[in-house]
């Protein structure tokens, strides 16, 4: 299995990391796992949400030292 792609969406403010998310996970294969690195606090409800309405496996969910980090699977 392919590592996922890292998108540093650090330092931007709701909505900009979800809506980056969103448009970056339009280029890509079905499968594919895109793994995000943030530091907007409402991404944690933003990118679940988005995974949930786009048809997509939000397979992490973790805090790290400078924000959140999630690893998204492509539905």
């Amino acid at each position: 299995m392919n590592p996922p792609v890292i998108y540093d969406l650090r330092g931007l403010k709701c909505p900009l990391p979800v809506l980056k998310t969103r448009r970056r996970l339009s280029t890509m294969e079905k499968g594919g796992r895109l793994a995000i690195e943030t530091t907007d606090p409402m991404a944690v409800i933003d990118i679940p949400h988005l995974c949930t309405e786009d048809g997509h496996d939000l397979i992490e969910s973790a805090t790290t030292e400078s924000g959140h980090r999630f690893v998204i699977r492509k539905g």
